[in-house]
């Protein structure tokens, strides 16, 4: 049951829903844009995925990835699939051809990396974070260094890590120890011990690029004293640089991907932007990141969907009641299990929505002509990104645990593969910023300071273009007041009462995104067949089993306005 990416749907997504095409045509320097090319595109790496990624991740999941005096051999297979990979020029797609890459649309490879996760999620792990440490290099790095590592990173030829967690240093970077020493020549000696490093170690590339949150000598204490150091696995002359990987972590998931503890002892290593502004080269890489994390949610819960609908189209147990078209002894009839899959169903097709349009966003951001455009570009992916980050992973790992459910007590049995996605999805739920995190970036840090003008505004062009005569628009264009009139209760009561957004946070993001997905899903119902099941019935499934938990999260935001704003 290798997992099948549904090209047609990404496609009709695409260019139906969100006419993607004509979003893009006032883009400067995206002329290879154009409808054909972006649907060969994608015909293509449906097939490469299913092809040659999807077949090892069983085997990758059993089998793990091995340790060694410091050496990690990963799974059969995963080398020679990933020198397929960057020779094919997947990693360099919206890479910029300066640097060797095709300069195509950046939401072409979220849709390459959502299927690449639900396909394989260990092996996709280790070129997730190349694009976002091609964005920082591209954006911080000096000229040596882009001559000497771009190239190779934006092809994939080198992958890359972003070393950031200690152990004592989590969320809080501002706890960071690990020491950077200026050197007559220019360059740094690195040292100190990091954890928690997917892609630390292994034999999928010669070298590897360390991306090292460290501390100079005269830096002050916390995230401000930060800076960034590339550090290379090889150097430039060939010898091996002073980094060790001392293990690799024995994990619920992801046995595919080692996650190593890292070691560096007076590493070679040289500066990335600014001298303590470290955090804000490697944020680049983090955004990126959290985008990716997204997308690893929404293919992830795709997967364990795929698993769960096949298995009920065959599985014959008790009669189910009514009639539909299959024999009335499959489970698929049940309604238990029609609520199940059509829910799911719902939060992927609808998060492919949110996801792809938040992809074109970040290629108007930066290449629309018109200043205003690029603006509310911008305002989109800032607002936007936690909540499909937050959102989505959360709902990958109990969606994956409901799509389970259908197997019955086949589910909880290895070689059927869905207890792999529980597993392996659950970790998407705390890197790249725990949830908990992405909630409290999204009210405190990003629509409070603001009086909610950026979160109106964003719900501004939500309500844009909606048909007001049609009922699920009317009720989209409710919510949304809904939801305005709540952000200006918080803004009145944050300031006197400090604690009390911290406590709301994830009731708040939770909101914003079920009217993201309520926007998205009026979306599909305009570009779909009213007649077409394979989106009517998701669509029926986001409004009656979905869309009624926004109601309930904002009367516990109110409940906590009451108790701790008493008249």
């Amino acid at each position: 049951m290798d997992y099948r990416p549904a090209s047609q749907d990404a496609q009709f997504i695409l260019f139906e829903v969100l006419d993607a095409s004509g979003q893009l045509l006032p883009l400067k320097g995206l002329a290879e844009a154009d409808p054909d090319l972006q649907r060969q595109v994608l015909e293509e790496a449906a097939k490469f995925v299913a092809e040659v990624v999807a077949p090892l991740n069983a085997a990758g999941d059993h089998l793990g990835c091995r340790f060694e005096a410091g050496a990690v051999t990963t799974p059969p297979g995963f080398a020679q699939a990933y020198k397929s990979f960057w020779e094919a020029g997947w990693p360099a797609l919206s890479c910029r051809p300066e640097h060797g890459g095709q300069g195509l649309l950046w939401v072409l490879e979220g849709v390459l990396y959502e299927w690449l996760s639900a396909a394989n999620h260990g092996w996709t792990m280790a070129p997730g974070l190349l694009h976002g440490a091609y964005e920082c290099l591209a954006r911080s790095g000096s000229d040596e260094l882009k001559a000497a590592y771009l190239d190779k990173i934006a092809s994939g030829e080198w992958l890359a890590t972003m070393c950031l967690s200690e152990a004592h240093a989590g969320s809080d970077l501002g706890l960071v120890r690990t020491r950077a020493t200026p050197q007559p020549d220019g360059s740094f000696h690195v040292s100190g011990s990091k954890i928690f490093i997917s892609g630390g170690e292994h034999d999928l590339t010669d070298n590897i690029v360390h991306l090292v949150l460290a501390r100079l000598p005269d830096a002050p204490p916390g995230p401000k004293g930060l800076s960034l150091l590339l550090v290379p696995k090889v150097l430039a002359d060939g010898r091996r640089n002073e980094v060790y990987c001392d293990r690799i972590e024995e994990k619920m998931g992801l046995h595919g991907s080692p996650t190593c503890a890292m070691r560096f002892d007076d590493a070679a290593g040289w500066l990335v932007g600014e001298p303590g502004r470290g955090l804000n080269a490697m944020f680049v890489m983090m955004n990126a990141a959290r985008l990716h994390v997204a997308l690893q949610g929404i293919g992830l819960l795709d997967a364990a969907w795929q698993k769960a609908d096949a298995y009920a189209r065959e599985r014959r147990q008790m009669r189910a009641p009514g009639s539909r078209d299959a024999p009335p002894d499959l489970i698929v009839q049940h309604p238990a299990i029609r609520r199940i899959l059509d829910t799911q169903r719902s939060w992927v097709d609808g998060g492919r929505v949110l996801a792809y349009q938040t992809g074109l966003e970040l290629d108007i951001a930066k290449h629309h002509p018109e200043d205003s455009r690029r603006v509310q570009a911008q305002r989109w992916c800032e607002l936007v990104t936690p909540v499909l980050k937050a959102a989505f992973t959360e709902q990958a790992f109990h969606g994956a645990s409901e799509c389970l459910q259908v197997f019955g007590g086949h589910g909880y049995i290895r070689e059927w593969g869905i207890e792999q996605v529980v597993r392996d999805s659950r970790v998407t739920m705390i890197y790249e910023g725990t949830n908990e995190i992405q909630a409290i970036d999204l009210l405190v840090r990003k629509v409070l300071p603001d009086g909610g003008r950026g979160m109106s505004a964003l719900l501004e062009d939500l309500e844009r273009g909606l048909d007001k005569s049609n009922a699920p628009a009317a009720e989209m264009l409710a919510s949304c007041a809904r939801l305005r009139s709540l952000t200006s209760k918080l803004v009145g009561v944050a300031e006197a009462h400090v604690e009390l957004p911290f406590w709301v946070a994830g009731d708040y993001l939770r909101a914003v995104a079920l009217v993201l997905l309520g926007w998205a899903w009026t979306r599909i119902g305009d570009a779909a067949n009213a007649q077409d099941a394979r989106w009517q019935e998701p669509g029926d499934a986001f409004r009656h089993w979905i869309f009624p938990e926004f109601k309930m999260r904002l009367e516990m935001i109110d409940k906590q306005l009451t108790l701790k704003t008493p008249q």
